[in-house]
């Protein structure tokens, strides 16, 4: 038996499919916040590191300037 997989068969995965739109929402989210509140280096860490979703929900959750 060949248990190997391949990329097509990878990238086709339902939870791969789930984590890209995750990634996708959360990092569109984080660049647009990072924009409005001036933090030119969290917007381009968080568009140049691919973390699936860890390094814009961190920053979300603790680095973000609080509004009044």
């Amino acid at each position: 038996m060949d248990n190997n997989i391949t990329i097509y068969e990878f990238i086709t995965t339902p939870w791969f499919i789930i984590l890209l739109v995750v990634e996708l929402i959360m990092k569109g989210f984080a660049l647009w916040r990072c924009g409005r509140n001036n933090q030119p280096g969290w917007y381009i860490a968080i568009l140049i590191i691919n973390s699936a979703g860890i390094l814009p929900l961190i920053y979300l959750l603790a680095f973000q300037k609080k509004r009044l």
